[in-house]
């Protein structure tokens, strides 16, 4: 049992933290059923549809069929950390040759990104994009071509070299199996599309791990910074361990950003990759309309289907970037953004999807470090130094197991959104490329 997360908190603070070769409560243990782990098509006591109807919480199109993309993970694998859930009737529409709003995906487009983060989209910086999945995901190039057609985003294929697809080997082929039994296709064309969202002229590269195994998506990872990538994008992970720790040098490449997805169990034990100091850990957010200056709210994503992971790691020291003092170890995360009311298009899903989960917003983040140009000199913990160029998030809180509105961690700024730092949406989102 490894204790060494021993740490100060805020008066009357409950801090959930990772016990090495246990499960903690809402944490995603390989091989074990965790209580407050969401399975596929079912609601959690406390945490699903009935705490989020008790909260008030509109419904929107999709959500109560929300589900997740990978609902289980061996001992061993990692899981992808997508939620989809189809958009039946926008589907149905596009079958039937119906045209006008009936057949318009539903969701924040990619202008809507942009124009909530000021994001400068039409620059082309040079760089290169990987994300990192397990399987292999068909028709991967077609479905891409129809989110970025239907967006206005431009062509990328293969045949230009803007889309590469490999193993985990680097090869063209052989390819592994399909992705799409296991979910994992869901997660490689989120990831795809919300990079191609944000920085549409960024090359991508899709380098897709023989399985969800540890060891293999650690050699994919080596993969992608090996063949050039200046970005990399993981939106998977499991609860650190010991045995995940054995790993953690595969996530460390000097001259690349790693951008991780914090996870979608909200404040519990941290996540591996997530918790390692040499990436940057992304929570996410939900964002809506408003007719303030900067035309969005946005807030800590928390309703049924999950919210932002946070946490305090066992088994990292804390990088010397971040100062945060209620807990020793390293504080997950580090910067966030939208979770939630994303479409893309995955065609043997059955079509238009409605996403979300931390995969939204850790490619999200990758592509912005991308679009800013300088990924590959850019240091690690960047975004501390730059306060001022991110939207400092102060609404909401990641409590999502207890459903306790942030007292399971005493109100402290671990669970609940604060002013300045805190850990479910880090230093916060981008306000344009400053702080990356």
């Amino acid at each position: 049992m490894n204790l060494r997360n021993v740490f100060a908190v805020a008066a009357a603070a409950v801090v959930s933290f990772g016990l090495a070769g246990a499960a903690v409560a809402g944490g995603g243990t390989a091989g074990a059923a965790v209580a407050g782990s969401r399975t596929a098509g079912a609601a959690v006591a406390g945490s699903g549809t009935a705490a989020a109807a008790a909260r008030g919480e509109a419904a929107v199109q999709g959500e109560a069929a929300m589900q997740a993309a990978c609902p289980h993970a061996p001992a061993g694998d990692e899981r992808c950390f997508a939620l989809f859930a189809r958009q039946r009737g926008v589907n149905a529409a596009i079958a039937a040759g119906v045209r006008g709003a009936a057949s318009r995906p539903a969701g924040l487009s990619p202008a809507d990104i942009a124009a909530a983060y000021k994001l400068p989209t039409r620059r082309n910086p040079h760089e290169t994009v990987a994300v990192v999945e397990a399987f292999r995901t068909p028709k991967l190039a077609a479905n891409l071509a129809v989110y970025r057609s239907h967006y206005g985003l431009g062509a990328c294929k293969e045949s230009t070299g803007c889309l590469r697809v490999v193993n985990q080997k680097g090869n063209a082929g052989p390819l592994p199996a399909s992705a799409v039994p296991s979910g994992w296709d869901v997660e490689t064309m989120l990831d795809v599309s919300m990079v191609s969202a944000v920085c549409p002229h960024c090359k991508i590269l899709v380098v897709e791990a023989r399985n969800d195994g540890i060891a293999s998506l650690a050699t994919a990872e080596n993969t992608a910074a090996r063949l050039g990538a200046q970005v990399i994008s993981d939106s998977f992970g499991t609860q650190e361990s010991g045995f995940s720790q054995a790993y953690a040098a595969n996530y460390d490449h000097p001259g690349h950003v790693i951008v991780v997805a914090n996870g979608d169990l909200g404040f519990t034990a941290a996540n591996f990759p997530a918790n390692l100091t040499t990436v940057t850990a992304v929570g996410g957010t939900q964002l809506a309309k408003a007719s303030n200056a900067r035309g969005w709210t946005e807030q800590v994503w928390n309703n049924f289907a999950g919210a932002g992971g946070s946490g305090c790691s066992a088994y990292v020291a804390k990088p010397a970037w971040q100062h945060d003092s209620h807990c020793a170890m390293r504080t997950v995360g580090d910067v966030a953004a939208v979770a939630w009311n994303i479409p893309i298009y995955e065609k043997l899903q059955g079509g238009w999807l409605t996403v979300g989960g931390t995969s939204v917003s850790a490619p999200l983040i990758a592509g912005v470090y991308a679009l800013a140009g300088n990924a590959a000199t850019v240091p690690l913990g960047y975004a501390y130094a730059h306060a001022g160029s991110l939207f400092d998030v102060t609404k909401g809180n990641n409590d999502w197991f207890n459903g306790a509105g942030g007292a399971t961690c005493g109100h402290d700024y671990l669970c609940v959104a604060k002013k300045g730092y805190d850990a479910p949406t880090g230093m916060g989102s981008p306000d344009g490329t400053g702080a990356f």
